[in-house]
């Protein structure tokens, strides 16, 4: 999940550097939505690893 943030991060980077500002939007709000994603399913993954250890 967090390989996938990168690279739609480096797309919107390449993409804003040639000026395409729409798909440098588009990366890039993707890239946020995938980091967000990846930092609920660790947290989670967090907790239940400490519950289930007990």
């Amino acid at each position: 999940m967090l390989h996938y943030a990168v690279v739609f991060f480096v797309i919107a980077l390449i993409a804003a550097l040639f000026g395409f500002g729409g798909i440098a939007a588009s990366a890039a709000g993707i890239a946020q939505v995938l980091f967000f994603v990846f930092i609920v399913l660790a947290v989670g993954s967090f907790i239940v690893g400490l519950i289930k250890r007990n």
